[in-house]
């Protein structure tokens, strides 16, 4: 579990055995989107608050541990999807790769469709890996704006199986309240302990430019510099974590790249498979082993005690540098909510607003607990 460690609590992590009493606690997220043609504001407001939507667990706790939140992808109601899969595509399974996860978003695309919400749920529930105790905060989020009931498969059915597997399902209509409610979207959150939530997909995300924001962006340069690519995947995953920081740039107006490296300084940002800092403070991990020719030039020409050596000191640096963005953003979350309550928003919720809200108070249910 990766955390944000103090200089020397890196070095002892990787050390030492992990000590069995230690506990992980995790947050599991699917999100089905309607990617037919109506629904380009609903994915940009995805792309854009993904990271704002999964920092909502930076302040959570559950026994004492922060949670880290692994979050699947589900497209449906589109042309381009294969008609014997009845217009669904599972594009992420439940993961904590996030960089992935933001690559798909960007590369989803609308196109005219039959949207089955009955068999995006049903996929969902029984494709993906879903934790088995009942303490594990678990919950699908479906939206779009056609009627719920369409369809080869009874949604209302499948909620009811989901809830019997302990997933919440929070169904989101990209619409008015009424048409949502006629249409089946608030009958289906029911049966599942769900929320009916009602937002305008095509509202222009509002982002709180804050003091913070330039010393957070500037710190997440440096934050890149101390991740250390190896193995046969190490360089091209080191060069999506640098694209998906761009992508996230191009949404700066909604506050994507704020969000994004917010997230890298938590819990949230986990890279074993590619990065010898994160790798290295997992058991059992052996840095002898990693094959020389995988390694950047530098470390190539290190024997192994520097090589250890060297990797201590990014992994030192690199929580300094978590520590410092998340004071930052304490410091940014105490200057926005006050801002928005200056500035009085119109209450019409987009994507993330209604999600963070019903994660917030359904995770409480489970025994998380949220500082302000």
């Amino acid at each position: 579990m990766a955390s944000v460690l103090s200089s020397n609590a890196f070095a002892e992590r990787a050390a030492k055995p992990k000590d069995p009493r230690e506990k992980e606690v995790k947050v599991q997220i699917a999100i089905l989107l309607d990617t037919s043609n109506s629904m380009n504001g609903l994915i940009e407001q995805t792309k854009t608050q993904l990271w704002r939507t999964v920092n909502t667990f930076i302040t959570a706790r559950k026994d004492g541990v922060t949670p880290f939140v692994e979050v699947a992808l589900y497209e449906y109601g589109n042309d381009g999807l294969a008609m014997t899969s009845n217009y669904v595509r599972q594009v992420v399974p439940l993961s904590r790769n996030l960089d992935s996860i933001s690559e798909q978003l960007f590369a989803l695309r609308t196109n005219g469709g039959s949207e089955f919400c009955g068999v995006a749920i049903e996929n969902a529930t029984n494709q993906l890996e879903w934790d088995g105790s009942k303490d594990v905060y678990k919950a699908i989020f479906i939206a779009g704006n056609e009627p719920f009931t369409q369809g080869p498969v009874d949604p209302m059915v499948i909620c009811k199986n989901a809830y019997e597997k302990d997933i919440v399902v929070n169904t989101i209509h990209c619409g008015d309240h009424q048409t949502g409610v006629s249409q089946g979207w608030k009958s289906g959150a029911s049966l599942a302990a769900g929320n009916y939530l009602v937002i305008n997909a095509d509202k222009k995300i509002r982002h709180i430019e804050c003091p913070q924001d330039v010393r957070i962006s500037e710190l997440n340069t440096e934050l890149n510099k101390t991740y250390i690519p190896y193995g046969v995947r190490g360089r091209k995953n080191q060069l999506l974590q640098r694209q998906e920081d761009q992508n996230a740039l191009k949404h700066k107006i909604a506050g994507a790249d704020v969000q994004r490296a917010i997230t890298k300084a938590s819990v949230n940002y986990l890279n074993t498979s590619w990065d010898l800092v994160d790798a290295s403070a997992q058991d059992g991990f052996k840095l002898e082993e990693v094959a020389k020719e995988t390694l950047p030039k530098k470390l190539q020409d290190m024997d192994v005690t520097q090589r250890r050596d060297y990797v201590k000191q990014q992994g030192e640096r690199r929580a300094e540098l978590q520590k410092q963005i998340l004071k930052l953003n304490q410091e940014r979350a105490t200057y926005e909510a006050a801002e928005r309550k200056r500035l009085a928003e119109d209450g019409e919720d987009t994507l993330d607003e209604a999600m963070i809200a019903t994660v917030r108070e359904q995770a409480k249910v489970k025994g998380y607990h949220f500082t302000k």
